[in-house]
């Protein structure tokens, strides 16, 4: 969590919530109006199914019951590997990520991947390690036939020489956060596909993250539009593009894409794009919904919730965690 509260832009509540009204345990999406919850194919869905599922045809549902967070008996859920070392040309050093190997992982076969990014102040184990609630999700969902097998890699965001950033200051740490775009691209998803039984292709990599996290998912998405089919982004904080006029008030508004955000061509729209914020969150809503009124005008499609109830923290982020699961990888 940031130890200083920036100043939020541009758009009022009222008016957001005039576009998107919001429901008890459920969000209501930018794209395409309400539509009647169903049960999504499970893993064992065909070829041709899997290419005629429509993500946006579906509300998320933000109601998930703790139990689906929580370790059951007779559920495998797979295999993970800590402090994975890796040398980043972006970084000029050693890096490491936590990652998830799906139950009944198989090097004979291929698997899509996700990569998660942790919040400001946090760490690649945040979301991926022994019995944690995204680990613990994904096994949950994965025997109850709710998503697909996939790899899943928790990132360390800090990019930069080791022993440097002990000594950085809050501004310096968010820049070298920003490293992070580049050094997935270029050196991550090379060693991973390089290491793993991956599948590669736009459609067979997602990247998802919070907070500033969300942020940067969406500026690694939009830069590398032509590696990431998947992009979903709970709570981004409001340094992706400029909102307002005083984004220079603070370091954490500065805009990543100074000329807003990059446009998809034909070849490299997103397969689904996913954006979505809680009513009690104490940062990002007017950003969030700022984003979404701007890629709408841009003609790129989203599904983007604003969600009564939720903050700014784990419990809100494993709930998104469930929704785009259950939607990424049956598109492509």
């Amino acid at each position: 969590m940031k130890s200083i509260k920036y100043k939020l832009l541009a758009l009022t509540a009222a008016a957001a919530l005039a576009v998107i009204p919001s429901a008890c345990g459920t969000g209501q999406s930018s794209a395409g109006g309400s539509q009647p919850s169903t049960v999504l194919p499970g893993s064992g869905s065909t070829a041709d199914s899997a290419k005629a599922f429509d993500p946006y045809a579906t509300e998320n549902s933000y109601d998930i019951p703790d139990s689906m967070f929580e370790k059951r008996d007779g559920v495998n859920y797979g295999t993970v590997q800590k402090d994975v070392t890796y040398y980043s040309e972006t970084a000029g050093d050693n890096k490491q990520f936590n990652i998830l190997l799906p139950a009944e992982y198989d090097e004979s076969k291929s698997y899509p991947v996700m990569y998660v990014f942790h919040g400001f102040g946090g760490s690649h184990s945040d979301q991926i390690d022994t019995d944690s609630y995204l680990t613990l999700l994904y096994g949950n969902m994965l025997h109850d036939g709710l998503t697909v097998p996939q790899i899943i890699v928790n990132v360390d965001m800090y990019t930069d020489k080791a022993a440097d950033k002990k000594s950085k200051s809050e501004e310096q740490l968010r820049y070298i956060y920003d490293k992070a775009v580049d050094d997935v691209a270029n050196d991550l998803m090379p060693f991973v596909e390089q290491h793993y039984a991956v599948k590669s292709g736009r459609q067979n990599t997602a990247v998802a993250g919070m907070s500033e996290g969300g942020a940067k998912s969406l500026c690694t998405g939009f830069k590398w539009l032509d590696k990431f089919g998947y992009i979903a982004s709970f709570a981004p904080d409001t340094n992706v593009i400029a909102i307002g006029e005083n984004y220079m008030d603070s370091f954490w508004t500065v805009p990543y894409f100074k000329d807003g955000f990059p446009k998809p061509g034909k070849d490299n729209t997103p397969y689904y794009l996913y954006m979505t914020v809680g009513s009690k969150d104490p940062w990002n809503i007017e950003g969030t919904l700022f984003y979404r009124d701007r890629l709408n005008k841009m003609g790129v499609k989203n599904q983007t919730d604003y969600v009564e109830g939720y903050e700014h923290n784990y419990k809100f982020w494993r709930q998104c965690f469930y929704n785009f699961l259950t939607k990424d990888f049956r598109q492509g």
